[in-house]
């Protein structure tokens, strides 16, 4: 309960029961029972419906954008105050999360093969990753191979989609140039390619 609502409980004419314990009691400052709310001017009012008009409009629009679009009809406000009333209202824009890391569950996992292991030659051991770039309306996936030993980056590829293709493709790029890898590592598992590889 909020300390409006637990202010109920409190009885300010009760002789044997102080303010203060009965405030303990209900677990609410005493300082709360003279606090009176402030209500929502008309200026808020409007600027609240004219966030809502725009986000109904954009629902792919956080606080930045719409404080940016709100000067088009009339209305001034920062981003701060925006987020803030966008909170109030419940509001949250609607965009593609980035989605890196789902394991299928069943794929196996492999042993860790590089534990103690020098790596001194080019094509001893590749790493690949992929992260996520954010853009104006969701995410570009970008996939990158590098060799361990030189440092150097052998593939990469972006996309707007995160699937195998984006994997085997760059893969296969990165093969076609260099040759195959004795190991391929990536953060879910390592793969002695002399066996698996194609």
């Amino acid at each position: 309960m909020s300390p409006s609502e637990c202010k109920i409980f409190i009885d300010r004419n009760r002789a044997d029961l102080s303010l203060t314990k009965q405030c303990k009691l209900v677990k609410i400052s005493r300082s709360s029972l003279y606090y009176t709310p402030v209500g929502v001017n008309a200026e808020t009012l409007d600027l609240m419906n004219e966030i809502d008009r725009v986000f109904t409009k954009c629902p792919f629009f956080g606080s930045r954008q719409i404080a940016a679009y709100l000067p088009r009809n009339g209305f001034h406000a920062g981003r701060h105050r925006v987020c803030r009333l966008m909170s109030i209202m419940g509001l949250q824009a609607i965009y593609k999360g980035p989605s890196t890391s789902k394991k299928h569950p069943q794929h196996r996992i492999y042993p860790y093969l590089l534990r103690k292991l020098p790596i001194t030659r080019p094509n001893h051991v590749w790493c690949s990753d992929i992260t996520y770039i954010p853009v104006r309306r969701g995410f570009l996936y970008m996939m990158v191979i590098m060799d361990w030993a030189t440092r150097k980056v052998l593939a990469w590829r972006l996309s707007n989609t995160l699937d195998a293709s984006l994997c085997v493709e760059t893969l296969k790029e990165a093969i076609a140039k260099y040759g195959k890898p004795e190991i391929m590592n990536t953060d879910s598992h390592t793969i002695d390619t002399s066996s698996r590889m194609v």
